[in-house]
């Protein structure tokens, strides 16, 4: 770990324990290209600090207490979807490199022992804002378990981390019309998917559902009685693409073959729209976050935007030939590609759940075998609509285009042989993790929301 995370960790820990407010960390950058290129190559100039090293010693009045607690919220962005597993995956899909998950790592070894941190993840892949509110807030006894329901509020939560708002505005619809077509012909245009996007964004109804969330988290926690420094960060997506180059204008992320060789093409206009939406987006979710905080006399709501440390190594950059699997440069995961992290066991190898295979009646390269998905495609698109999931959508969607056209054949990257679901990976994972950050990228989010609470001297945890 680098001592720059220990030493803002640390004080971030002091800050919780007592009441304090964050100090400002002495990091200087020579220019603002100078920052953004050193939260990408992860080079800090170190930082000193005039915390005694006790500040880390043992609670003597409560030995066992954690020096902190917290808790992650949120999609699949901040599960951290793709980026390893312990054991087997369960079906929230969460990550061994995701973003909290890192934080709460990092945590822990400030304190210098096991189990000084009280970690609850509860963030879930395909996960809306009425995934995290409470299920008694006039819904149905019969929903699912929801997050806030889920937090256990009697143990300590110092503050609270949330990533939410892309189901709720269409990403995936958007991605199958525009990029990946999983339902072929039948997936809608990519004008359609993205007129409905921004629809979603000028409803308040999100809006409302955020502020909503905002003040069951804030009711659940006690934060006026239990927890008065309690506070949420909330993290926004980074764009998808560098809408500069020209060469991409020919390349394809889509699924299956067809005239076009690939489907759609990833000309210009197209990832400047992409990028637009996901501008949108952040922006729609800062704004709802100010609404939040003009309720009270100091702000209890952080928006963190990281996209800036992303530039470079979005889809499309100088160079690189889309779908591109071995650029490790690129932060955001392709259908089936690996990690850029080795963090065994899986890590970086989704494939224990798929076998790819060449089309033996065929020697094209960019060509593979239609795959063989175990899901019924006359039942499979209810569910999956209901849980949101990338992965169970994609698959039910290519299942369908498959019951129509058995003739389809799978574009170079597209995908494999469904197999069972062996060494802990369920086989939806191998598409729902396409377009999320791979490990480096959440490194870079947890670099960002440290940057930025360093720098915010009124946010008191």
């Amino acid at each position: 770990m680098r001592l720059a995370h220990i030493q803002i960790v640390a004080s971030l820990s002091l800050g919780l324990v007592a009441g304090w407010g964050l100090p400002q960390p002495w990091r200087t950058y020579v220019s603002e290209k100078q920052r953004v290129l050193g939260l990408q190559d992860s080079k800090y100039e170190e930082q000193r600090w005039s915390q005694p090293g006790s500040l880390f010693g043992d609670n003597e009045a409560h030995p066992h207490r954690p020096r902190v607690g917290f808790v992650a919220l949120g999609d699949s962005y901040s599960a951290g979807i793709g980026t390893g597993v312990e054991g087997k995956e369960t079906n929230c899909r969460r990550g061994l490199g995701a973003y909290p998950q890192l934080i709460a790592t990092d945590l822990a070894a400030s304190h210098g022992r096991p189990n000084r941190t009280s970690f609850q993840f509860l963030s879930c892949t395909g996960a809306r804002t009425e995934d995290i509110l409470s299920s008694s807030k006039g819904r149905s006894s019969a929903a699912k378990s929801h997050q806030i329901d889920a937090l256990n509020a009697s143990r300590p939560v110092d503050f609270a981390l949330l990533t939410v708002g892309g189901n709720d505005l269409g990403f995936f619809d958007v991605m199958n019309a525009c990029i990946f077509r999983f339902y072929n012909f039948y997936s809608g245009t990519c004008k359609t998917a993205l007129a409905r996007a921004e629809q979603r964004l000028e409803d308040r109804a999100f809006d409302e559902r955020l502020h909503i969330l905002i003040t069951e988290l804030l009711d659940k926690v006690r934060w006026e009685r239990k927890s008065p420094g309690f506070h949420i960060t909330v993290t926004g997506y980074a764009q998808f693409f560098n809408d500069r180059t020209e060469p991409c204008d020919d390349m394809s992320l889509g699924i299956w073959l067809g005239p076009s060789r690939g489907g759609p093409k990833l000309a210009r206009p197209l990832r400047r729209r992409m990028n637009e939406m996901v501008r949108a987006v952040n922006g729609k979710i800062a704004a709802a976050v100010a609404r939040i905080n003009r309720q009270f006399t100091r702000d209890k709501v952080l928006f963190v935007d990281y996209d800036a440390a992303f530039e470079g190594h979005r889809f499309c950059e100088p160079g690189a030939v889309e779908p591109d699997y071995g650029r490790n440069e690129t932060w955001f995961f392709l259908v089936g590609g690996p990690d850029n992290v080795d963090r065994p066991p899986h890590g970086n190898d989704t494939t224990a759940a798929v076998t790819t295979r060449s089309n033996p009646s065929n020697e094209e390269d960019d060509e593979e075998a239609a795959p063989s998905v175990l899901v019924d495609s006359t039942t499979c698109l209810p569910p999956a609509q209901r849980s949101g999931d990338w992965g169970e959508l994609a698959l039910c969607y290519m299942a369908m285009s498959m019951a129509e056209d058995p003739t389809l054949r799978l574009a170079r990257g597209g995908g494999g042989e469904i197999g069972t679901q062996k060494s802990g990976w369920h086989a939806p994972t191998y598409y729902a993790k396409t377009f999320h950050p791979r490990s480096l990228g959440h490194e870079a989010i947890r670099d960002r929301i440290y940057e930025v609470w360093s720098q915010q001297t009124d946010f008191k945890l």
